[in-house]
């Protein structure tokens, strides 16, 4: 025999790497195909609800119309002429600022007051039908505001990107009526704006007039203040910067004189000191620049070095000093000294004067000088106060220019009535409404049903917290996954029935009757549950083939879940194999065993622990060959301390001892402590789900209290399974479990169990 392939596959451990969203989407779609219900009412109601909705609403038509804006607007004037009063800017943000505030404008109060009050809709009831919630209807009296507030509702701005237009845009029950209503709005607002453009030129242009008559009286406050002081200074009509110009030429030629002069003062002087240091002795030691300049002294000097030339030839010729020529001689060089001498003095003496006459000069020079240099400190300040007055007389005259330039330009721009807001389409109403857009709210109802029924039956899914298939099993209690019990047909109920008839051995005691569920592999052994069983067996064997299981425990988490039912499955399947097996009912709260065998309760565990030994085996033997049954017996009061004392381990010993299996049924390990003080005797501990009905919660529970206990876990096993589920469509591995291998067209099927043969056969 194989390994049951339930057992080998499902789980997220199967899965190869990367398969998982996959996985994940196709388990999605099986649980929206085990819930089609669901998703497909809630598809039909999403859709239909959608359906009515858009058909009950009423029709919107829209009409539209383009505003072009012109941050810059045109200037009649020319180019070079700005306005007086701005209507846009020049930078990309403040153009963008000025849009904003247009579109803001277009869907003002002021604006839908208008036109409210020029179409009298406030008491229009049509255009009232659509009122928000909590504001007076159409048969109530209504304001101008509220009528305003219902058109602005209905109003809006889209930008045209990279562009200077907008589309404005109305929605209305009556397309005409839409129409109408845009068109008074966009021409009220043109109007306005235009309006306020002039009204703030009007302004402007009262504002300049008042301030060119400040100005003009300002101007000729300043012209007169500049006039006065000319006169009170003495200042020419000639520039001062004229006069700058003449008394800076002027000290510059007193500046020139003042230097020679001074420059002939140290030459005069100079010749002076030079003469004052000529010796009498040595009257030839004169200056050659005197020399040259004194024709006088030039001959005096001649006249001298000539007689001092004849008295040295005289003396030179031997004659004596007291020659008569020679004393002439030294005459004539006395008279010619004496002569030179005295020309000198004369020299000197004029010199003198010179320098007495040159210092005079220098002295009047340095004084026209310094009054020259007063006078023009003197024009300095003069200039300041000159500057300051007439910067006053030019500033209040450009002043005076410009606001009576652009007082000119403003009366011209007020009469031209020139606006920066043009329409360049009018508006328009559209034939087919925008609302309600039938095709489009159709196709989103149809796709909100279709994600909302997928949301609803996985939703539905998620809130089902129980045990379904062996990968529910294996993901959520990390177990191996044994295999699986099918839930009893009604047809095998009626072929396990026929089996009896035709046998003539009814089953004593049994309250089953006959196809019980619980004798199903004995009665069916070609049936779905006898493969499952089979297999189930199968699986416990090669979980440890060098050291089988001989004490088994089978239980479960919570009650009624097929305990007992897998009990004798599993016995069952065992006894065919030609294996001597026993069933030990050790639920002493609820026993069962008895019941399905039609065994008495007066002889059991109980009895045998009391005793010491075992009842007597034919007590015990059942219809099955190769099963044993011990019942629970008598019950105790307190059946936790039964399977804690030594009796009941020597109970275990002397079973072991006689038969190859004994197989163990017990209550819930989380309602009571009795599973779980089992599981530390028995070699392995079986724990039961059942599909659909174990929570997840519980069986986590279960599997932590055997584990904490030091309990061997062998697997799970999954009872009572719906095989024509949507859950198990999928296990195509499961699909001979329905009817079996053989199905029950097979002439063995309907055999009496002691008469089929190649149980263990079939077995294996």
């Amino acid at each position: 025999m194989g390994v049951d392939p339930g057992a080998r596959q499902g789980g997220v451990g199967g899965r190869a790497p990367g398969s998982v969203p996959a996985l994940n989407i196709v388990l999605a779609w099986r649980t929206v195909r085990k819930h089609w219900v669901i998703a497909l009412v809630t598809a039909v109601a999403v859709f239909l609800l959608v359906a009515f909705y858009t058909l009950g609403q009423k029709k919107i038509y829209q009409a539209t119309a383009t505003i072009q804006f012109d941050p810059n607007p045109p200037r009649p004037l020319g180019r070079g002429v700005d306005t007086v009063v701005e209507m846009g800017t020049g930078s990309y943000w403040n153009n963008r600022e000025y849009y904003e505030t247009q579109y803001k404008i277009i869907q003002s109060m002021r604006v839908a007051l208008a036109v409210v009050r020029d179409l009298n809709l406030h008491n229009d009831s049509a255009f009232l039908e659509n009122l928000p919630p909590g504001k007076p209807g159409p048969s109530k009296a209504v304001s101008p505001e509220e009528a305003a507030e219902v058109l602005r509702e209905r109003l809006t701005v889209d930008p045209v990107k990279e562009s200077r237009l907008a589309i404005v845009r109305f929605t209305d029950a009556d397309s005409q009526r839409a129409q109408r209503v845009l068109s008074v709005l966009v021409n009220t607002y043109v109007e306005q704006n235009l309006d306020d453009v002039l009204t703030s030129t009007d302004s402007a242009v009262e504002w300049l007039r008042t301030q060119l008559d400040k100005l003009k009286g300002d101007l000729e406050s300043s012209e007169m203040a500049l006039h006065d002081y000319k006169i009170d200074k003495n200042i020419l009509s000639v520039a001062i910067d004229d006069q700058s110009n003449m008394l800076r030429e002027e000290m510059k030629q007193l500046n020139e004189a003042l230097t020679a002069t001074r420059a002939k003062r140290e030459e005069v002087r100079a010749r002076r000191d030079e003469l004052a240091k000529m010796k009498a002795s040595e009257p030839a030691d004169l200056p050659s620049s005197e020399l040259l300049q004194s024709h006088t002294l030039q001959g005096l000097r001649e006249r001298h070095d000539e007689v001092v030339r004849e008295y040295k030839a005289l003396l030179g010729e031997g004659k004596g000093a007291r020659h008569p020529d020679v004393r002439a001689a030294e005459e004539r060089v006395t008279a010619a000294k004496a002569a030179l001498m005295a020309e000198v003095k004369n020299i000197r003496g004029a010199l003198e004067r010179d320098v007495d006459v040159v210092s005079r000069q220098e002295a009047g020079l340095a004084a026209l000088f310094e009054r020259a240099q007063k006078q023009a400190f003197e024009l300095n300040l003069l200039e300041i106060e000159y500057n300051r007055l007439r910067r006053s007389k030019d500033n209040n005259e450009k002043l005076y220019a410009l606001v009576l330039e652009r007082t000119k330009e403003a009366d011209l721009t007020r009469m031209m009535r020139v606006s920066n807001i043009r329409v360049p389409d009018p508006p328009l109403a559209q034939k087919k409404p925008v609302r309600p857009r039938v095709p489009m709210n159709l196709a989103a109802g149809l796709l909100a049903g279709v994600g909302l029924g997928v949301a609803a039956a996985l939703g539905r899914a998620m809130l089902d917290r129980t045990l379904k298939t062996p990968d529910d099993v294996e993901q959520e209690l990390g177990l191996p996954f044994l295999g699986l019990l099918p839930e009893i047909s009604p047809e095998e109920r009626q072929a396990g029935k026929r089996a009896e008839r035709r046998g003539g051995r009814p089953r004593r005691g049994a309250r089953g009757g006959a196809g019980s569920r619980e004798l199903i592999v004995h009665e069916q052994p070609f049936s779905g549950a006898a493969e499952a069983a089979r297999a189930v067996r199968t699986n416990l064997l090669f979980m440890a083939p060098d050291n089988p299981y001989r004490v088994l425990l089978i239980t479960s988490a919570g009650p009624s879940e097929g305990k007992t039912t897998v009990v004798c499955c599993i016995a069952t399947a065992m006894a065919q194999a030609e294996q001597r097996v026993v069933m030990v009912d050790c639920d002493l709260r609820r026993p069962r065993l008895h019941r399905v065998f039609g065994k008495s309760t007066n002889v059991g565990v109980t009895t045998a622990l009391l005793e010491g030994k075992l009842p007597d085996e034919e007590l015990m033997r059942t219809e099955v060959p190769n099963l044993w049954v011990l019942p629970a017996g008598p019950l105790p009061p307190n059946p936790a301390e039964l399977f804690h004392s030594e009796r009941f381990k020597v109970l275990l010993e002397q079973l072991t001892a006689r038969y190859d299996r004994v197989i163990i049924d017990s209550p819930p390990i989380v309602a009571v402590t009795d599973a779980a003080i089992l599981s530390t005797l028995a070699e392995g501990t079986v724990l039961v789900t059942r599909a659909f009905k174990t929570q997840r919660e519980l069986a986590r529970h279960g599997v932590r209290s055997l584990l904490d206990v030091g309990g061997k876990a062998a697997g799970v096993v999954l009872n009572a399974v719906d095989l024509d589920r949507d859950e198990y469509r999928y296990y195509h591995y499961y699909s001979y479990k329905k009817e079996g291998f053989y199905g029950q067209d097979d002439p063995r099927a309907d055999a009496p169990a002691d008469e089929r043969p190649g149980d263990s056969a079939a077995a294996s």
